[in-house]
């Protein structure tokens, strides 16, 4: 069933990317080659009497791709000028870059809806809940009620940034800036206690926050906002912090650590599926958008400064760079792939 399920998830946010593509190519009375979900052989290959594009099925389903004509600033003689991409209006090519990135997250806000009906909506505000007897913050000056301002001095306004917060570093002592009830402001340090978690060595700080939840008409709709925003604040933040070195790229997660991912989610309900096809879908967009030659960001790019210089890149030299940034990425998910099946292997 975790094959079923990571084939479903995976699947999912790859063929709703190269969906916005795809549509918006047509749209653009693009040629399109091949929609293809997966990568490597050709498992399923379809061709419509009326229409040009090959719809395939590939082994591998980690990827996928729309394949079109002058999509390189490749001339095909056979397809007529005004179907290759790079003829197309500026316009037309940015929406057909874009579109794959803004369907990963309509989808994502979607299925937020759908995890919304069921959950609710949490007021976001971090305050204290249980303090657990035996770990240092019980004996603090924190109380149950106090709310929580900041953590080693980053602002933290939700509960979502409270447990950002405290995974980066974990292990470490952390400087709790409260607001107790009676409105005074304080600074607690608080030390973590080793535990075992699943069997496996873990940090406790030994609180939790109080949980407030309504369910009503608009709840799904205010859930799926505030979840949102909240995770693409997350991505944006990991992001950053991999670039300052708080968070090493052995952490990152390739297609064997979503596999295990996938399959731990699984087990505590569907709905938590739902919402790692969210996550995931967000975490694909944000990825994408990224202005790293290859990705959907670089393209954009490229396209930008086309419009601020008033004339098309030289093409020579967006394709260089396009594929040496391609070769990068391989590289780079070569040595993900790698760190995951070590985690495996401890």
């Amino acid at each position: 069933m975790t094959i079923i399920y990571f084939i479903l998830v995976l699947g999912i946010t790859v063929f709703i990317h190269e969906l916005g593509h795809f549509i918006f190519a047509k749209r653009a009375g693009i040629y399109v080659y091949e929609f293809s979900i997966g990568m490597g052989p050709v498992l399923y290959k379809r061709k419509s009497k009326k229409d040009e594009t090959y719809y395939c099925i590939r082994l591998f389903p980690i990827g996928g791709f729309v394949s079109m004509a002058g999509e390189d600033i490749e001339v095909d003689k056979d397809i007529p000028d005004e179907k290759q991409m790079y003829n197309k209006p500026w316009l037309d090519r940015f929406l057909v870059v874009v579109a794959g990135v803004t369907f990963n997250f309509l989808l994502a806000f979607i299925l937020l809806i759908i995890v919304g009906i069921k959950a609710g909506y949490t007021n976001p505000v971090p305050i204290i809940g249980n303090l657990d007897i035996g770990y240092p913050i019980y004996d603090s000056h924190i109380t149950e009620g106090d709310k929580i301002l900041k953590i080693n001095g980053k602002k933290t306004k939700t509960m979502d940034d409270v447990m950002l917060r405290v995974q980066i570093g974990v292990g470490e002592d952390k400087t709790i800036t409260v607001e107790h009830q009676d409105g005074m402001v304080e600074d607690v340090k608080i030390k973590p206690l080793k535990v075992k978690v699943n069997g496996k060595d873990g940090y406790r700080y030994g609180f939790s926050l109080k949980e407030t939840t309504t369910h009503d008409l608009l709840s799904p709709f205010k859930y799926a906002v505030y979840k949102f925003g909240s995770l693409m604040k997350q991505m944006w933040y990991t992001l950053s912090f991999l670039v300052t070195g708080q968070i090493k790229l052995n952490n990152l997660a390739g297609p064997v650590g979503i596999y295990n991912i996938v399959g731990e989610t699984a087990k505590s309900g569907f709905i938590n599926l739902i919402y790692l096809t969210a996550y995931l879908c967000i975490n694909v967009g944000v990825i994408n958008i990224i202005p790293i030659p290859a990705f959907d960001g670089g393209r954009l790019l490229f396209l930008i400064i086309e419009k601020i210089k008033g004339s098309k890149v030289n093409p020579k030299i967006e394709n260089t760079i396009h594929a040496i940034g391609l070769v990068l990425l391989m590289l780079l998910m070569i040595l993900i792939t790698y760190n995951d099946i070590i985690r495996i292997i401890k």
